[in-house]
């Protein structure tokens, strides 16, 4: 496993007691907690804010907890308008007041860096206004600051880029307690690279992280595995880059289920994570898949990604798919095909579906595509409807013979597999394939059996 450390935001357990949040993030496993002040949990304007200060920090030492201080609290400043006012309003002295407390509280907790954003502009505000408010508003929290201060991209607000973050702190004259927080899944949403080049970009002005994720052009924090995120890889840039600092899950709509979501996060976490370093060693030494391809369900999981795991497959296969991805850039063509194939030869059927699954990720090596369409060949004369899903993905819709083809469509309505895990079949249907599943079709009639729904599916993507 890496050495990054990953944590989880207070602003997921808004139903907690702080010190009960605190309490079950640690028990959970998680090494940090991102505390985002609030009225609840740790509230800045509060007469006795310097002894619940001193409070927190003896629970996080107790606990062994780092902590980055987050301010996205919705009605903290302003309880009629949700996080007003920001520092691109035209009177910004409250947000830069509350800026300035949470230094203070930050380095009265030993936190690593305080977290802001800059907020949506104005109505009516140009954006050369909005910079000036932005740049003074940034620069005024500068002048008392003896921590880190970490500015996020935000989708929506004035500074919603990583470049434009960027630009900022350039234009400030690159002050050392200024970086960047980056929410990978923002990247998704609104970056026009990845979470990975994103996290490459900052590099080591990067102080602070937020994992989630998001589909594109949508700001909605969701689980992982339920947006496009490329966790595995987004863990590996940060390893790649040396990021020091905490990794905490941000899911601040999810308080509701708050320690069955911070357990399924932190379990997806260290999957991917060591998905992550296996893909790393495979590509240093490709031997290394010897041992790592039977380990993966142990590690990776074994979670279907659809009701029964035969149209999609299962968080195994995709990973195992992707250590046959690493395997295939420290080996020639020949060297692969022979890996690929015993691996699937002395694999079990989880492992062979990983073969079969990953077969289109490797190079279009003649080689390589003849193993590939044996192995495919071999799943579809087998009985197990796992296997046969597999095999009927892109590399088949890519490379096997109609006639094969076909026939391999026709094993699936006989055995129960959904048409929907066969790639291309809008594309290769043909009238020799409509043909087929009419005649099983009424075969099934005469001998007073269902036709299975899928039969007809079919015949439409065929044109019939």
């Amino acid at each position: 496993m890496s050495d990054l450390r990953f944590g989880y935001g207070t602003n997921g357990f808004a139903n907690h007691r702080l010190d009960d949040a605190l309490a079950v993030i640690a028990d959970l496993g998680y090494t940090g907690v991102a505390l985002t002040l609030d009225h609840d949990h740790l509230d800045p304007f509060a007469d006795d804010v310097v002894e619940q200060t001193r409070r927190v920090r003896a629970r996080l030492d107790e606990l062994g907890l780092g902590v980055v201080v987050e301010t996205g609290a919705r009605y903290l400043l302003d309880p009629w308008h949700k996080h007003q006012p920001t520092l691109v309003s035209a009177d910004p002295a409250r947000r830069i007041d509350f800026l300035r407390r949470a230094t203070r509280i930050a380095e009265d907790l030993g936190a690593e860096c305080v977290s802001f954003w800059s907020g949506v502009t104005p109505s009516g505000v140009d954006d050369e206004t909005a910079w000036a408010r932005m740049r003074d508003g940034v620069a005024a929290v500068l002048e008392t600051s003896r921590v880190r201060l970490a500015l996020e991209p935000e989708p929506g607000h004035f500074v919603q880029h990583l470049e434009q973050a960027l630009r900022l702190r350039t234009e400030l004259g690159s002050p050392e307690l200024l970086g960047i927080t980056l929410d990978v899944g923002h990247c998704v949403a609104v970056e026009p690279v990845d979470a990975a080049e994103c996290v490459r970009r900052a590099g080591e002005l990067l102080f602070n992280v937020q994992l989630d994720d998001m589909l594109p052009g949508v700001h909605e924090h969701l689980e992982f595995g339920e947006g496009r995120l490329d966790l595995a890889g987004t863990l590996a840039a940060l390893a790649e880059v040396g990021y020091p600092g905490l990794a905490a899950v941000e899911l601040p709509r999810h308080s509701h289920a708050a320690p069955d979501v911070a357990r399924r996060s932190i379990t997806a976490l260290r999957a991917a994570d060591w998905l992550a370093d296996a893909e790393r060693a495979v590509r240093t030494d490709p031997a290394r898949i010897r041992t790592l391809f039977p380990a993966t369900g142990r590690k990776a999981g074994r979670s279907p990604l659809d009701a029964d795991g035969l149209v999609h497959g299962t968080t195994d296969d995709h990973a195992r798919a992707r250590l046959l991805a690493a395997l295939s850039i420290g080996l020639s063509g020949g060297e692969l095909a022979k890996e690929v194939a015993e691996l699937y030869r002395y694999g079990d059927g989880a492992e062979r579906r990983g073969v079969l699954r990953g077969l289109h990720l490797l190079p279009v090596d003649g080689e390589v595509v003849d193993t590939g369409l044996r192995l495919v060949e071999d799943a579809l004369r087998a009985n197990d409807t796992g296997l046969v899903a597999a095999a009927l993905g892109p590399f088949a819709a890519r490379h096997l013979d109609a006639h094969t083809w076909r026939h391999g469509v026709l094993k699936c309505l006989f055995t129960g597999v959904p048409v929907g895990a066969v790639s291309g079949l809008a594309e290769r249907a043909d009238a020799e394939l409509a043909r087929m599943v009419t005649d099983y079709a009424a075969e099934r009639e005469a001998a007073g059996r269902d036709v299975p729904q899928d039969a007809y599916l079919v015949l439409q993507e065929a044109g019939q």
